[in-house]
């Protein structure tokens, strides 16, 4: 038996529908746990716990980390430089 919860559901912020908690710990992009696990299911029971025994120190201090999406403007403006870098136009 896993010692995870994996069949527990809940409606993920992020996808805008149900998913279990077995693809929040192994589905997430690059099949890496999703930076907002425990945000989402600290309610349903002690994720935390659970997930400080199984990762490394260094996953769970980067996952532990507040989780901030990039600032859109910067990233836009990111963006448009290295759009014009790349076709050779002046700023």
């Amino acid at each position: 038996m896993s010692p995870f919860p994996d069949e527990l559901e809940r409606r993920c912020p992020r996808l805008g529908g149900p998913v279990r908690f077995a693809y929040c710990r192994t589905a997430a992009a690059r099949g890496g746990v999703c930076p907002k696990i425990l945000d989402c299911w600290w309610e349903r029971f002690d994720v935390v716990s659970l997930m400080r025994k199984a990762l490394s120190g260094e996953a769970f201090a980067r996952l532990s980390q507040p989780h901030r999406p990039p600032n859109k403007v910067a990233s836009l403006i990111d963006l448009i430089r290295q759009a014009r870098e790349r076709t050779g136009q002046a700023p």
